[in-house]
C-alpha cells in the first residue's frame, strides 16, 4: 500500500477438489505455489508484447480551473487559491453530493505526474473524507463546492488537501482542481477527475464464489491474513487514530470462526504483513521490524523478539524453505529460519534506497516489487553475495505484488502494480536479464491490485474495491476471469477509499479462501 501523496510508505496452495491437488487438512499451513508445468493448454509459445506503460493516456489537464499566485505560503484552508472563471460551473448542478468517489489527479508540473485519492461525500450530515482524512472545512459558491482536510502529527507537523469542483461533464462524476500542502505551504497543485464508485456494470455481488462467513476485526484496518494450525492470523494497520495489531480466529469451523485473542502494543501498532513457519508467526511492524511470535499454542501467540533490533519499518514478510524475507526501509532483509523461532539475519538486499513493497521467493531466485524502482529479480543462492539478475520497468510504475510459477517449462511472473492505470502483467522471467511481457489483464484503471496467490492454473487476486477476482491462467498469455466476489459495499464508507476493500488473501488448501478486507474484517469464501 502506498500512502496518498507519498508522504509515507508503510502496503498458496490448492483447493483439492477443484484443482486436482493433494488433499490437505484445515490445519495445514499456506503452501508454496505448485509447479504448473504439465497438463495445461499453453505450449510455451508467445508473441512478445510491447510495454508502453499504464493505460492512462495523458490528454492534458482534467479541468480548466487554475490557481491564483503566489501560492507559496497559502494556508491549507484558503480556497481563494482556486480560479474557477473558466469552468462551466452550471454543469455542477448535476454533480454527485453523495457516495464515494475515486480521484485521479494530474500534477501541474512538467512533465506531469499522476496520483490517486478518494472523496467520501454524505448528504445526511455524516463524516465526510478527503484522502482518508475527515473533511474539516466545506464551502459553496453557487454550484461549485470546496473541501479541505488536514492531519496533524504528534510532532506538530501537518499535511492537508484542498479541493474545488469545476465541471460535471459525466455526472454524477465531476472534475476540478486540488492542492496538497505541508506545514502550511502549498507544495503541489493538480487537476482531477472523480468517478463515483460502484460495482462494475453488469455485476452482482458474486459469481462463482460464495460467502461462508464474515468476521469483524475490531482494531485498525485489516490488511493481511495467514492461515495455519486451524487458525487465521489477521494483522491491522492504524486507521483514523485506531491502533492496529493482531487478531486471532479459530477457523476449525469456517462457517462460524471464533475470535480467540487480540494483541496490541502501545507504541507499536502498525502491522502490515504476516507469515508463519512451524511454531513461528512473523509479523511486519512499521516501527520494530519483524515481530516473532510463538504459536505452539495457536490460540495464544506469545511475542518472543523483535528483529533485527532498533527502529526499522518492515512492510511485508515472505517465507520460503528455510529463508524469511522482509521488505524493509533498509531493503529486503534475509533471515535463516532453520530454527523458525530463532531467525538469524544473513544479509540485506538493497540495490536502491527506499522501501520495497513485497517479494516472492522460489528456489534460488528472489522476485522483488521495488515500488517506484520497478520489478527486480535477484540470485540469492549465496545470501552473502546477492546479485541482481534483471529488472522490468515502465513509465509511471509502482510495482506492488507478484507470484511466480512454471508453465510449459518457462518461469512466468504475474506482477501487479498500484496507481492510475495499473493492472496485471504476465512476464516471462525465464531469463531475468531479458524479461518479456506476454500477457495482461485489466479492470477499471482507477482501482489497483494489492495482493495475489497463484495456485496451479488459477490466480487469486485481492483487488481493493474490485474485491476478489479468480483468473484462469492455464493460457497465461490470456488470463480469463472465472469467478469474483465484490467485497466492497458503498454503504460501508471506508474512509481509506483508494486503499480500501480486499487487501490480501490466502488459499491454504482446505477448500476455502480467506480474505482480509479493510472494512469487513476476515471474510471466508468458497468456490462454487
Amino acid at each position: 500500500m502506498t500512502w496518498i501523496r507519498l508522504t509515507w510508505t508503510p502496503l498458496l496452495v490448492c483447493a483439492a477438489a477443484l484443482l486436482g491437488c493433494p488433499p490437505s487438512t484445515p490445519d495445514s499451513p499456506d503452501a508454496s505455489t505448485p509447479d504448473a508445468s504439465t497438463g495445461y493448454e499453453w505450449d510455451g509459445g508467445y508473441v512478445p508484447l510491447e510495454e508502453t506503460g499504464n493505460t492512462w493516456t495523458d490528454t492534458g489537464p482534467f479541468a480548466p480551473c487554475t490557481f491564483t499566485t503566489p501560492l507559496l505560503g497559502s494556508a491549507c484552508t484558503d480556497f481563494s487559491i482556486f480560479d474557477l472563471s473558466a469552468c462551466n460551473t452550471g454543469s455542477l448542478a448535476n454533480a454527485g453530493t453523495e457516495g464515494q468517489y475515486m480521484l485521479t489527479t494530474r500534477s501541474s508540473d512538467e512533465p506531469p505526474s499522476f496520483f490517486t485519492g478518494g472523496l467520501v461525500l454524505k448528504s445526511d450530515g455524516g463524516t465526510q473524507y478527503l484522502n482518508a482524512e475527515p473533511i474539516t472545512t466545506e464551502a459553496r459558491d453557487g454550484n461549485a463546492r470546496f473541501y479541505s482536510s488536514t492531519r496533524t502529527f504528534a510532532d506538530g507537523g501537518m499535511i492537508g488537501t484542498l479541493l474545488a469542483t469545476c465541471e460535471a461533464p459525466q455526472a454524477p462524476g465531476f472534475t476540478g482542481c486540488s492542492a496538497f500542502c505541508r506545514n502550511g505551504r502549498i507544495l503541489l497543485t493538480e487537476t482531477f477527475q472523480a468517478r463515483r464508485l460502484k460495482w462494475r456494470d453488469g455485476e452482482s455481488e458474486a459469481s462463482g464464489l460464495e460467502l461462508v462467513s464474515e468476521n469483524p476485526v475490531d482494531i485498525g484496518a485489516p490488511v493481511d491474513v495467514y492461515v495455519t494450525k486451524g487458525h487465521a492470523y489477521v494483522v491491522s494497520i492504524v486507521e483514523l487514530g485506531r491502533a492496529g495489531g493482531l487478531t486471532v480466529f479459530d477457523v476449525g469451523n469456517p462457517s462460524a470462526p471464533v475470535k480467540v485473542k487480540t494483541i496490541q502494543l502501545e507504541t507499536d501498532n502498525f502491522w502490515n504483513g504476516v507469515w508463519a513457519k512451524g511454531d513461528a508467526l512473523y509479523v511486519a511492524s512499521a516501527s520494530r521490524g519483524v515481530l516473532v511470535f510463538d504459536i505452539s499454542t495457536p490460540a495464544d501467540p506469545q511475542l518472543l523478539r523483535k528483529l533485527p533490533g532498533g527502529n526499522i519499518n518492515v512492510h511485508t514478510v515472505f517465507a520460503e524453505g528455510n529463508r524469511l524475507y522482509a521488505a524493509s526501509s533498509s531493503g529486503v532483509l534475509l533471515f535463516d529460519i532453520t530454527t523458525p523461532l530463532e531467525p538469524v539475519e544473513l544479509n540485506r538486499y538493497a540495490p536502491y534506497p527506499g522501501l520495497p513493497h513485497d517479494m516472492f521467493a522460489r528456489g534460488d531466485r528472489l522476485y522483488v516489487n521495488f515500488a517506484f524502482r520497478g520489478y527486480m529479480v535477484a540470485d540469492v543462492t549465496n545470501p552473502h553475495d546477492i546479485r541482481t539478475l534483471g529488472e522490468f520497468t515502465y513509465p509511471e510504475h509502482y510495482s506492488h505484488a507478484n507470484a511466480v510459477g512454471t508453465f510449459a517449462g518457462r518461469t512466468l511472473a504475474f506482477e501487479g502494480g498500484e496507481g492510475p492505470g495499473e493492472h496485471l502483467r504476465v512476464l516471462d522471467v525465464t531469463d531475468p536479464a531479458n524479461i518479456v511481457k506476454i500477457g495482461s489483464f485489466r479492470l477499471r484503471p482507477e482501482i489497483s491490485i494489492h495482493n495475489m496467490v497463484l495456485v496451479g492454473k488459477k490466480l487469486y487476486v485481492a483487488w481493493y474495491q474490485e474485491g476478489v477476482r479468480v483468473l484462469d491462467v492455464s493460457n497465461p498469455t490470456q488470463p480469463t476471469q472465472v469467478a469474483y466476489y465484490n467485497t466492497w459495499r458503498e454503504l460501508d464508507s471506508d474512509p481509506g477509499l483508494y486503499f480500501a476493500g480486499a487487501f490480501s488473501l490466502r488459499v491454504p488448501g482446505d477448500g476455502y479462501i480467506y480474505v482480509a478486507d479493510s472494512w469487513r474484517g476476515l471474510l471466508i469464501l468458497r468456490e462454487q
